[in-house]
């Protein structure tokens, strides 16, 4: 029988370990997925952290990109050798109130893909076909991985923001790189908030538009309409409420955040907000990808083989990566070409390469 391989969570706090086992077959409403890439996502360190519920031992990932390999019984729309999409939100139950309300981002009963079903770093994915996106062409398999998460939950942030003008990103990681180029894209002001003395990143934000960047403990040019804030620290809330403009919003967009301190009411008063974004809905990911589909938008990806999954995850952790982390199995890449300094590199691998002959699997 068909093997799979995975890199797997085996308890909060542990390091991710290989494991093998039979390719398993879809169910009733279900695809196969043959896995090209899976994006790196903070998210992934939450569950690693046992941060957020999740069921353990656990494959995480959950910005899938690969083709249809079988589908299950019922399933239609779908063809084998098809390129899809699998984000964060896996299953919801369609009977409760938020589902019935069309708000299936906050059902009572759903399934999150790599926190509490199995997700995408591995050689193979099963996915409920319902909650599957095509993706546009334009973009490689790599390129498409962070748009999965990074760029959905950034769109449904920036949604919730409504026609501000002067945007503030403060945490300038995976999404942020995606959305600043979407506000561009809409004729919006963005302001670049990161690490103070993070010079690096201030450049990176700047290299895409942004038309200012500087420490999170700095003033911007301008007073914010809305401010987003990726980044997990609880501080950042004060700092932001203290840059928005009367009437202003704070967005919070991550899963996880650490607590908030106090602040003077003043500092909430005159009618700003401070709001969460919870996950996604199907929705957003339509709109999401038709509008970038015709847009200029260029992911940065660093890619890992599977194999080195902890290392990506570390990378992510003391922010060493540049926008997106992509991990890729090598059993469905016959040779991947990584361009860094206008030089070409490649690790080369095929399809049965066996799991101990994966580029790093020795440090895994």
């Amino acid at each position: 029988m068909r093997q799979m391989v995975a890199m797997q969570i085996p308890a909060p706090g542990a390091a991710l370990v290989r494991i093998e086992r039979v390719v398993p077959d879809p169910g009733p409403g279900e695809l196969l997925i043959e896995v090209a890439a899976c994006g790196v996502c903070r998210t992934d360190l939450h569950v690693l952290d046992g941060e957020i519920p999740a069921r353990y031992p656990i494959i995480p990932g959950h910005e899938i990109v690969g083709r249809v390999a079988a589908l299950g019984s019922g399933v239609e729309g779908f063809a084998i050798g098809q390129r899809v999409g699998v984000p964060w939100l896996g299953h919801t139950c369609g009977v409760c109130p938020y589902c019935l309300a069309g708000r299936e981002n906050l059902c009572d009963t759903p399934l999150f893909t790599g926190a509490t079903r199995d997700g995408g770093y591995a050689s193979h994915a099963i996915a409920d076909a319902r909650y599957c996106f095509d993706l546009p062409d334009r973009f490689s398999d790599v390129e498409a991985a962070p748009l999965l998460c990074a760029g959905l939950i950034g769109w449904r942030a920036l949604r919730l923001a409504g026609p501000a003008s002067v945007i503030g990103l403060y945490g300038f990681g995976a999404a942020a790189h995606i959305l600043a180029q979407v506000a561009r894209h809409q004729k919006r002001t963005v302001y670049a908030f990161t690490r103070d003395g993070d010079t690096a990143g201030q450049d990176f934000a700047r290299s895409l538009g942004c038309a200012w960047a500087g420490g999170s403990s700095e003033t911007p040019p301008a007073l914010l309409d809305v401010a987003l804030i990726f980044a997990p620290a609880g501080e950042l809330v004060p700092q932001a409420l203290r840059a928005v403009r009367k009437g202003g919003r704070v967005i919070c967009a991550g899963i996880h955040m650490s607590d908030i301190p106090s602040f003077p009411y003043a500092d909430l008063w005159q009618e700003r907000q401070i709001l969460s974004v919870a996950n996604l809905t199907r929705e957003d990911g339509t709109s999401f990808f038709e509008l970038v589909g015709g847009m200029e938008l260029h992911t940065v990806t660093q890619s890992f083989p599977l194999a080195q999954a902890n290392q990506a995850l570390q990378s992510l952790r003391e922010g060493r990566v540049q926008g997106a982390a992509v991990l890729v199995p090598p059993t469905v890449t016959a040779c991947l070409y990584l361009w860094r300094g206008g030089r070409r590199k490649s690790w080369v691998s095929g399809p049965g390469a066996s799991p101990a002959s994966w580029p790093g699997s020795s440090s895994s």
